[in-house]
């Protein structure tokens, strides 16, 4: 199992700690029984493109901290209420938190996590989103070169999407050979 369970890296970061965009208030969406896993979000109106949704809040708790509340060797599968917020730092929403860890994974997601001055976390819509619709992100979890097949397992994915990679662990790289490495390089005249 990997020793840095914890956390979902952020999909983006700001420099501003100004907050940016559109804002939703927790009224435009509901949390209900999900098809995809226990509770989920989902829009009550139509949300446009850019709207910042909701702060993902919760108690800010070291790595170590994370790993000795939620260990993976006890879990029968992964399910906690972490997210990233830097190196040292994670928002643990079980504690304190809101109605923000109720946003489910997908790997066709409708909305992205946004990190502002690595003191804050939001969720904002990427894309429209049509009333009735599951709120979803894509949670990114590390994903280490010592995975194993049980690791894959055990951070399976739910989504149900046609995209869906079967992990809510980040996407695997694509390895690239080296034929192809030199055929995309311009040569010098």
């Amino acid at each position: 199992m990997p020793t840095r369970k914890s956390g979902k890296p952020p999909s983006r970061r700001r420099k501003s700690a100004a907050p940016k965009g559109r804002y939703a208030s927790p009224r435009h969406f509901e949390i209900r029984n999900s098809p995809i896993q226990g509770r989920g979000a989902f829009a009550l109106e139509d949300i446009p493109r850019g709207t910042r949704l909701i702060e993902y809040t919760g108690e800010k708790i070291s790595h170590d901290e994370a790993d000795r509340r939620y260990d993976d060797e006890k879990m029968k599968r992964h399910h906690t209420f972490l997210f990233t917020l830097t190196d040292n730092w994670i928002i643990d929403a079980a504690n304190g938190g809101n109605e923000a860890m109720y946003i489910n994974h997908s790997c066709d997601p409708n909305c992205e996590a946004v990190i502002v001055g690595d003191k804050r976390i939001y969720i904002e819509s990427k894309k429209r989103i049509p009333a009735g619709t599951e709120l979803v992100y894509d949670y990114q979890y590390e994903r280490r070169d010592d995975h194993t097949a049980e690791d894959e397992e055990f951070y399976r994915c739910l989504c149900g999407s046609p995209k869906c990679r079967g992990s809510i662990l980040m996407p695997k790289k694509a390895k690239r050979s080296s034929s192809k490495k030199r055929a995309g390089k311009k040569s010098r005249a």
